[in-house]
């Protein structure tokens, strides 16, 4: 069994350790203060994350599956180094050859804080040097690019806090959030991890409507259809665990296989509208890479022309200033929102993004704000609520 951390954007990490628990990695009464991390020995400065051990099948299980995390790492070794001499010298007897085949590319990552060992540089080299004493080969460095669209070197994660070195193997490649379906961006892209995330924190059903009024290139909708159908959303990608010298394609094979067996056709509604015509069509394409269009009721229209039947979930990222013509004032928006919300919406349960809580206030609900979440290093408010009439 392996010692396996799931890398959360800060805010995530009680959603990826219930995705896990109903993997059946992760036990139930786990993800304690234990197992949920904010500032994780080993994570690669994205946020906080869970831990848990688990074999092969289980690494595979975890990027196949996991919605809300943005890489799955192994840990290689943990130990004290506190000199060059000692870093080389431990680290040199650590199994590389199992994740490292002959000609790989690799890139370092490195971390050093309140430790005598603090030049990143200077560590990254003393690593690299430890490969080849153990592989009896250098290894060829490459820059890992988070952007790049071919497939990218075997990262390795070392970080040393107090003179403690954890040193972590990256099973996932491109970050998770890269599903493969969203080739035309909006203006300001809402990442696939916090969609899933938001879903999940709202706290939708999974069998009650649920529409997205702001869907710009329509990740929440698309998310919301992958969830409710038990598409696995990494069934059309390719992972860094592929390229590993002990590598298992067929059990890799039988876990897409069972992925299959876990489709459901019966959905229920989910409606994505924003009036902006060109981020409809953009949406639309998405869906139709993701294998959801069927799913989704797409129109272009304005938030106020929105018009909802029965109860449900509203779940959406409206403009909030930051990222969209920061000069504009968004009081009105938010305003005519929550207006259109009480009039239409009473009973509807509410998730969305904010950074100003000023505008939050424009709505005239009752919303709870206390979660924070990341979205592209900017700190958001994840509010939640029950619109009343």
């Amino acid at each position: 069994m392996e010692k396996v951390f799931a890398v959360s954007a800060p805010g995530l990490e009680p959603f990826t350790a219930q995705e896990l628990r109903e993997l059946g990695l992760l036990a139930s009464a786990s993800a304690s203060t234990a197992e949920v991390q904010s500032s994780p020995a080993g994570a690669d400065d994205e946020g906080g994350g869970i831990e848990f051990e688990g074999d092969l099948s289980a690494i595979y299980r975890a990027n196949l599956w996991l919605r809300t995390a943005s890489r799955v790492l192994v840990r290689l070794g943990e130990f004290h180094a506190a000199a060059f001499s000692e870093l080389r010298k431990k680290a040199g007897r650590l199994a590389w050859e199992r994740y490292l085949a002959p000609g790989q590319p690799v890139a370092l990552r490195v971390t050093c804080r309140k430790s005598r060992l603090y030049h990143e540089n200077a560590v990254a080299e003393r690593i690299a040097g430890a490969i080849g004493d153990r592989l009896n080969r250098p290894p060829p460095m490459a820059k890992f690019d988070e952007k790049a669209e071919e497939e990218p070197p075997q990262l390795i994660i070392v970080r040393i806090v107090n003179d403690h070195c954890t040193i972590s193997v990256d099973s996932s490649g491109a970050l998770l959030h890269r599903r493969g379906y969203r080739q035309a961006i909006a203006k300001a892209p809402l990442r696939e991890t916090l969609a899933a995330g938001m879903i999940m924190a709202s706290g939708w059903d999974r069998a009650s409507p649920l529409i997205d009024p702001f869907c710009g290139s329509g990740t929440i909708p698309i998310e919301a259809a992958l969830m409710v159908r038990g598409i696995a959303p990494g069934r059309a990608r390719r992972f860094a665990f592929m390229h590993w010298p002990g590598f298992d394609p067929v059990l890799w094979k039988t876990l897409l296989a069972e992925s299959e067996r876990r489709l459901r056709a019966e959905i229920p509604k989910i409606a994505a509208s924003d009036r902006d015509a060109g981020a409809i069509r953009m949406a639309r394409a998405n869906a139709e890479r993701a294998g959801v269009a069927e799913a989704i009721e797409f129109s272009c229209r304005a938030v106020s022309a929105i018009e909802p039947t029965g109860t449900g979930w509203v779940v959406t990222n409206p403009p909030y200033g930051l990222r969209v013509s920061a000069n504009k004032d968004l009081r009105n928006l938010y305003a005519q929102f929550g207006n259109v919300l009480r009039a239409g919406c009473p009973g509807w349960h509410i998730a969305l993004l904010c950074s100003d809580l000023r505008l939050l206030g424009q709505m005239g609900m009752r919303l709870d704000s206390s979660l924070s979440v990341d979205n592209g290093g900017i700190t958001v408010r994840l509010a939640r609520g029950i619109v009343e009439g």
